[in-house]
């Protein structure tokens, strides 16, 4: 028995399913507010399909493309992590490179496969977006000038893959700062190589405004106005928002300021940033008026945080027995 939840173990490791509610959450937001306003396009899937199967296919997309890009990321630093994280499960041998790579290819199947349900331009996006996961953890980490933004706009085409129409763009730009950010806070705090210098700062954030203007551009221009922030979006929704991201602000600073820096309190501030965006979500429905349709995501940020905790502790378990403690 022990031995099968080692084995489980190592593929949740290794797949960082911990992380992966971000994933599912900014999907789902985006399902439920194009199903929520008669002015969003949506698709014929959203308008015509189950709002349960759609919640379920697309999170099966997100999770599956999630858990390729985190595999991906091991196979490729396994040589690495023997030396610097030799408790990864590729490093400790707890599964092999062989089982890893299968793994891969798996979960790149299973996500084309969820975004199958939602659509052909959610498959053709998924596509995309698994080629600039590739392209990220092959060159693009290893040179946050690029890598960052890199990393902020997978996010940003992730998000939208159930509704590539979106009118609606600045929660997808919020996703975009909040990614971008918090990889930067995270590169500093865990003093990673290489170190960021202020040009690559700036080329970094040079990057991320381009894209999000992109957005902020191409989603209104469906509209007749053209309006950066629709009439049918109320301002309130400002406050719900602003009111998560400066709880997120306190978390992050009263963590640091307790901890310091290192590589321990840059892994939680990446934990509290996979979390963050399920109450950004909740927070632009609710703000909306929308509250039924954030009962969905309501639920997955609890089962986040339940989650997040229970694993993490199955995890030192299995890497650490009790009778092993001191």
């Amino acid at each position: 028995m022990r031995g099968l939840v080692q084995r489980f173990a190592a593929v949740f490791q290794l797949t960082r399913v911990t992380g992966a509610f971000a994933a599912v959450a900014n999907v789902w937001f985006v399902i439920a507010w194009s199903r929520s306003f008669a002015e969003e396009p949506g698709t014929g899937v959203l308008d015509v399909s189950h709002p349960w199967i759609l919640y379920g296919c697309s999170a099966v997309s997100a999770l599956g493309l999630y858990a390729f890009g985190a595999t991906l990321n091991d196979v490729i630093d396994a040589k690495r992590d023997r030396t610097l994280r030799p408790n990864r499960p590729l490093a400790a041998e707890r599964i092999s490179i062989e089982s890893a790579l299968s793994l891969a290819v798996g979960t790149l199947l299973v996500a084309i496969l969820g975004a199958a349900a939602l659509g052909m331009p959610a498959v053709l996006l998924t596509v995309l977006v698994a080629g600039a996961i590739t392209a990220y953890n092959a060159a693009g980490r290893f040179v946050p000038a690029f890598g960052l933004p890199m990393l902020s706009v997978v996010y940003a085409g992730h998000m939208i893959v159930p509704n590539v129409n979106l009118v609606f763009t600045w929660p997808v730009v919020l996703v975009m700062t909040h990614a971008l950010l918090i990889g930067l806070v995270s590169h500093l705090l865990e003093r990673r190589s290489p170190r960021l210098s202020v040009r690559a700062v700036l080329f970094a954030l040079a990057g991320w405004a381009l894209s999000a203007a992109w957005l902020l551009w191409s989603g209104p221009a469906q509209q007749p106005d053209g309006a950066i922030w629709p009439e049918w979006t109320p301002l309130s929704v400002l406050a719900w928002v602003g009111g998560t991201v400066v709880l997120l602000v306190i978390v992050c600073v009263r963590r640091i300021s307790r901890l310091g820096s290192g590589p321990r309190v840059a892994e939680k501030i990446r934990r509290y940033g996979s979390l963050w965006p399920a109450f950004y979500a909740c927070a632009w429905l609710v703000g909306a008026g929308q509250v039924t349709a954030a009962v969905p995501l309501i639920g997955l940020a609890v089962a986040g945080v339940l989650g997040m905790t229970l694993l993490r502790e199955a995890y030192s378990i299995v890497e650490q027995p009790l009778e092993f403690r001191a």
